[in-house]
């Protein structure tokens, strides 16, 4: 299952309780105090890791606390620090304060370890009282309490090539067909419910390059308002460094005009670029982002050409050279055009 977001609540534990002692041993009359400090609570952690792609453990486990610190005891003993817990979460991962809505980190790259939230500190032990004058305190501290926070996390997928279109433009089609990914494919209308991504390799050893495609549920118009999946999953496209428009120049689809089609899915990228903030699970609005899904570099694909209708490829290509982006024609069903297409690909991500 693709979890992309996740609400939890962490604890830090609390740090141990000073310790009231007096020393007392044989031949020892005046020992003094002799109460240790108590150990210092465990800190929650989050790490990014690139063992997972999605949030599926925060989802049914949402609650996680660090140890807490032991006792101080006798003898000037300090009891031990708590452990602290490790949280991995998936590279791409956004950490959201719930109740402010401020990002506090965005996991970029694999590795980056993040405190947030700080185990307590230890008390203090009455040997640390005493004085000239007080020689015998029985003063002890204890320990604080730990942080205790509330979190959102949000999952965009890390991806070169963003795969955008209508419902059945074939875009699982091509990610099959380019690469390793096995997504469900049917001739209805949403079947892709989550992002699939897939590893493509060109050219042969030891010049092979690699690059990774996403595969986004289809859009359609009112996508930036909720429409359809839209808002769901358009936040993925937007670390992408580069869109790959799929357009559908068979008359399967049922829509007359492809141009149409291209215009209307670039309306919903700009328009999701402007005006969508980065919604909470709940009512709290959380800060504005912009997502420069509008500036990205685009590659136009009419796709289906084995059952193309001649006009619809002639009337497409000929808006797409007019807008003065790269084109191209391609079958998944035949393999026409397939390699051309990710060799362009390529050499667009080099640049």
């Amino acid at each position: 299952m693709f979890i992309d977001e996740a609400r939890i609540r962490v604890k830090a534990g609390d740090g141990g309780n000073g310790c009231m002692a007096f020393r007392r041993e044989k031949f020892v009359p005046r020992g003094g105090p002799s109460g240790g400090d108590g150990g210092r609570g465990g800190d929650v952690v989050m790490v990014s890791s690139q063992r997972h792609n999605t949030l599926i453990h925060f989802r049914y486990n949402p609650e996680h606390k660090g140890q807490r610190g032991e006792h101080g005891l006798g003898s000037n003993c300090t009891g031990l620090d708590g452990n602290s817990v490790v949280l991995q979460v998936p590279v791409g991962t956004s950490l959201y304060d719930q109740d402010t809505g401020e990002l506090i980190h965005d996991f970029e790259s694999p590795d980056e370890r993040v405190v947030i939230a700080k185990g307590g500190r230890g008390g203090r032990g009455n040997q640390h009282f005493a004085t000239s004058t007080h020689q015998a305190p029985r003063e002890h501290e204890l320990g604080r309490a730990g942080e205790e926070r509330n979190y959102r996390l949000v999952l965009k997928l890390l991806a070169d090539v963003g795969l955008v279109g209508y419902p059945n433009a074939g875009k699982s089609t091509l990610i099959s067909r380019i690469s390793a990914a096995k997504p469900k494919i049917a001739d209805y209308p949403f079947t892709t419910l989550e992002p699939n991504l897939g590893v493509v390799t060109v050219g042969e050893e030891p010049d092979q390059e690699s690059y990774v495609v996403a595969d986004m549920p289809g859009l359609i118009e009112g996508a930036h308002l909720g429409s359809g999946l839209g808002t769901q999953f358009l936040r993925h496209i937007e670390r992408t460094r580069l869109l790959l428009h799929l357009v559908d120049v068979s008359d399967a689809s049922g829509r007359p005009d492809p141009v149409e089609d291209f215009k209307v899915i670039n309306k919903e990228l700009a328009s999701f670029s402007i005006t969508t903030p980065e919604q909470p699970m709940d009512d709290n609005p959380g800060p504005r982002i912009e997502f420069p899904l509008a500036n990205k570099t685009m590659i136009v694909c009419a796709t289906k050409i084995d059952s193309a209708n001649p006009d619809k490829l002639k009337k497409l290509t000929a808006h797409v050279k007019r807008k003065k982006l790269e084109f191209h024609a391609i079958s998944a069903v035949t393999g026409q055009g397939i390699e051309e297409l990710k060799w362009s690909l390529a050499r667009q991500l080099r640049t």
